[in-house]
């Protein structure tokens, strides 16, 4: 065979890379590797695919002293001794993570585990990296030795590019990056979701699993397609693939019972066996099917979501005690196992009283809102029962709290409502001008008759952004929202309106347009084509309905309000 196979085992090998003529690759525009990378262009041969892997992570830019083959050749002995390699204990960043062996033959098993100890050496600042013995791995079928497998991971773990984020080392940026893939799913799939949430207690320990799928239970062939473009176009690609696998899950399992007691084991079992139902190409071609996924929108939901686990007593900031390694560790387990309520506890049915939705609907919308702040509790600011129907009173009870929750019952029985992500107070911004202020993560909901979810209708139908179809005059074009945005061309670039421009010091152009306010009335604007209109009295309101989408009103066009309740976020 060629240099690289030392770590193989051939029979367990696809053989089609065996047999494919080799090829060369002389591109370097990125546009063009993204595109080859994609297509697989590389995946048919094994002496290609392993130079392409080399050339790729020379690239990438790395600490001025990163370990390379001549640290590993030199610390190896040392570090390992003549133990058995298939006995080496592994570091505890790996988490007991599993250490797959893909095609790797006796050799290629026992060196994952000395390459991972002599980078637990190298690599101090490591606290949390579960998917390392994966990569290894990986990489170890197209090296040519020990050590040159090592350096290649050690410029992954090294890349100090801070808009090039390659894996995961702490327990914060793990954590938050589960986080964000919930978000993600919530937005982006949300009919497997509601699975979720119908299934499993604790949704947030079924996302966690999701570097699992990628780093652990992926077939080989699979993997490293992904990792092809992972290498290309960085960490958002893992996010595609997660979200996609989890769309497959649905679509297969759909209506079927589960086969174990657990959805976290039964989505482990599918992705296992993926070859059975889905194709890599197909999976890829799935992943990169979503529509505006964009990595600042995936950078900013990490900023979002780190801050809130920091804010609940997660650091990164390692000691060098080993005590205090200890401790630190034990307690951001503590505070992540806090963390994982379920939606149960987060909603107490002992402590929950509304006039318009039962404890359970109210945890239905909990399972909505973005994860960092479902781990809040409810907190009634205002209610018309109480405070009356005036719209001064609405504003100065819901203004210093973000975000907050809308709920209106109509004397005819329909009740919908609004998650919103910005304080009223920002209204002020257009003096007495209606001013529209807002993020992407609003949405309206109704629960009665039926319970439907309507997203922004920018997010989810793109193409609407320049045909000027909002329900009123009362709003913006939408398309000021994207299209008044300076960048680059490239979609995967584009600045989605996902989050508050303000939190991030970004330019107000970038801001987008949700909601409204005046001492007049209250605009809501609309997912899939829905805008919800309160009067100043608090006891009319009207809806506006686009028919583009074939979906249900939010509620009546017209409707009188029998009680309206705000509700604020508690830690």
């Amino acid at each position: 065979m060629d240099e690289y196979n030392r770590f193989v085992d051939w029979d367990k090998m696809d053989v089609t890379v065996q047999s494919q003529d080799a090829k060369e690759l002389s591109c370097t525009e990125f546009q063009e590797l993204k595109q080859l990378a994609r297509q697989g262009y590389w995946a048919k041969n094994h002496s290609l695919r392993a130079k392409v892997y080399h050339k790729l992570i020379s690239n990438i830019p790395c600490r001025t002293v990163t370990p390379d083959a001549n640290v590993y050749r030199d610390i190896v002995v040392k570090i390992v001794g003549k133990r058995n390699s298939s006995s080496l204990p592994l570091p505890e960043f790996v988490d007991n993570s599993l250490v797959p062996t893909y095609c790797l033959n006796a050799e290629g098993i026992g060196a994952v585990r000395k390459i991972i100890l002599c980078i637990a050496n190298q690599f101090p600042d490591i606290s949390f990296c579960p998917a390392l013995p994966s990569v290894i791995a990986l990489l170890l079928h197209y090296s040519k030795d020990e050590a040159e497998c090592f350096e290649q991971v050690c410029r992954i773990l090294a890349c100090n590019d801070p808009s090039k984020r390659l894996i995961d080392q702490t327990f914060l940026a793990f954590e938050s990056s589960c986080m964000t893939f919930g978000d993600l799913v919530n937005k982006y799939c949300q009919a497997a979701h509601k699975l979720m949430v119908a299934v499993s207690e604790d949704v947030l320990e079924v996302y966690s699993d999701w570097q699992r799928w990628l780093f652990g239970e992926l077939p080989m062939v699979y993997i490293a397609r992904v990792f092809d473009v992972f290498l290309v176009e960085g960490y958002k690609v893992l996010y595609r693939v997660a979200l996609a696998l989890l769309k497959f899950f649905h679509k297969v399992r759909a209506g079927q019972p589960m086969e174990s007691d657990s959805i976290q084991q039964d989505i482990r079992a599918f992705v296992r066996d993926i070859a059975k139902s889905v194709s890599p190409e197909r999976l890829l071609e799935k992943a990169f099917a979503i529509r505006l996924f964009s990595r600042k929108e995936i950078q900013l939901l990490q900023m979002a979501n780190e801050k809130a686990l920091q804010q609940k007593g997660i650091t990164v900031k390692q000691k060098s005690n080993p005590k205090l390694v200890l401790l630190n560790y034990c307690f951001s387990m503590f505070c992540i196992l806090f963390l994982r309520q379920n939606v149960h506890l987060a909603v107490h049915a002992e402590n929950f009283k509304s006039e318009i939705v039962s404890v359970k609907e109210m945890r239905d919308i909990w399972s909505w809102i973005p994860e960092r702040f479902a781990l809040c509790q409810p907190l009634l600011l205002f209610t018309t029962l109480e405070h009356g129907c005036s719209l001064s009173r609405f504003y100065s009870h819901s203004e210093g709290h973000e975000p907050t929750l809308l709920l209106i019952k109509t004397t005819a029985k329909e009740v919908c409502g609004a998650y919103l992500s910005t304080d009223w107070s920002e209204r002020r911004r257009g003096g007495n001008k209606l001013s529209f202020f807002g993020t992407g993560e609003c949405f309206v909901f109704r629960l009665q008759p039926e319970v439907e979810r309507y997203e922004w209708v920018i997010i989810k139908h793109p193409e609407l952004a320049t045909t000027g179809s909002e329900p009123e005059n009362h709003a913006p074009p939408a398309s000021s929202t994207l299209s008044s945005s300076s960048g680059p061309s490239d979609p995967s670039d584009r600045l989605s309106p996902f989050l508050s421009a303000r939190h991030f010091n970004l330019p107000s152009k970038t801001a987008s347009m949700f909601m409204a306010g005046s001492s007049e009335c209250i605009i809501i604007g609309g997912g899939d084509g829905q805008a919800l209109y309160l009067d100043a009295d608090l006891n009319h309101g009207r809806t506006s309905h686009c028919n583009t989408f074939n979906n249900q009103p939010l509620c009546s066009e017209s409707f009188q309000i029998s009680v309206l309740e705000v509700w604020g976020f508690r830690d």
